[in-house]
């Protein structure tokens, strides 16, 4: 076991290092210099080249990429983000302060996936062909296929705009304001849990459909036991193993869904922050966001995997 972490911990470094490689080549590509978009346009008109290649050297952007990037990766390892060169503060303290903000929106929706699509899932199943079972299913259909900017400009519609229930930007921290934090927080909660709602609620409807054909299932029914023994003690636990799987993917796409979210309901989390960081072409801020967003990625699979050999003990690692 201990080998296999060893392993995928070095294979994870070096995913690191191709994604970390990657974005900072193509956020170069973008069309736009960051020193021009620093300056405003009344400045631009009084500024002489020579004082924009001076800030250009000031923000390190004249030395050569392999340069840049070395140097950029070794500050990384060691903990400093750099600076931003549009708004000059410290990347990994602004980081720190939006992180919470996405912490708390993500693993809300993230929990509410794990708990309630398997339920809804589960009923589904056991309920198949009934009136249940279609609701669930056309629900499940509408989550998956819905994108999140769309429900999430409905949700402001309806619900901010028409009938001014919920507020329709911004993020109070619950221990500074608990019910207004509250109450920015139900939208989009709602809207980063649907998809991994829906997905996880078909994929264990799925699951537990196959094993109650199963003639081991069958056998429990025949011998007489009841409906949740035979659902609790056999169906729930044989159907995990894809759940579980599918649980890392819904992990990566609430990291992934936070950038559209955040940036719908404007949310200062780290998603705004990545897309804010783009427009203007923060070369520093997109890469740091990025780096964290897949270090996210790879222990969240690292996890699944681990949790394999616990649901199934034929699972060997080598």
């Amino acid at each position: 076991m201990l080998t296999y972490i060893v392993r995928r911990l070095i294979h994870a470094f070096v995913v690191i290092v191709i994604v970390s490689i990657a974005v900072f080549i193509l956020i170069r590509l973008l069309p736009g210099d960051p020193i021009e978009m620093l300056i405003s346009q009344t400045q631009l008109t009084e500024t002489t080249p020579e004082m924009i290649e001076a800030l250009r050297h000031d923000k390190g952007l004249d030395r050569p990429l392999p340069v840049q990037y070395a140097d950029w990766f070794v500050q990384m390892i060691r903990g400093d983000f750099g600076t931003s060169i549009m708004r000059n503060f410290d990347i990994g303290k602004e980081i720190g302060n939006r992180v919470t903000v996405t912490l708390m929106i993500g693993l809300s929706a993230f929990v509410i996936g794990l708990v309630l699509g398997p339920i809804l899932g589960i009923v589904s199943a056991v309920r198949r062909g009934k009136f249940v079972d279609n609701l669930v299913t056309v629900i499940a259909n509408i989550g998956i296929t819905a994108p999140a900017f769309w429900v999430g400009i409905l949700l402001i519609f309806f619900f901010g705009v028409r009938l001014k229930l919920l507020p329709i930007y911004g993020y109070t921290l619950p221990w500074d304001d608990f019910w207004m934090s509250f109450k920015q927080s139900l939208m989009p909660i709602f809207v980063t849990a649907l998809g991994p709602i829906a997905t996880t609620a078909r994929q264990t409807r799925s699951s537990v459909l196959e094993v109650m054909s199963e003639d081991y299932i069958r056998t429990a029914w025949a011998k007489g036991l009841n409906e949740r023994k035979v659902i609790l003690r056999h169906i729930i636990k044989n159907s995990l193993l894809p759940v579980v799987t599918l649980q890392g993917t819904m992990l990566r796409m609430v990291v992934g869904g936070s950038v559209v979210v955040e940036t719908v309901f404007v949310i200062p989390g780290m998603g705004k922050m990545m897309v804010d960081a783009m427009l203007s072409h923060d070369y520093p801020v997109v890469q740091a966001v990025t780096v964290i967003m897949t270090l996210v990625v790879v222990l969240s699979s690292l996890i699944v995997d681990l949790l394999y050999g616990w649901l199934d003990p034929r699972i060997q690692y080598d």
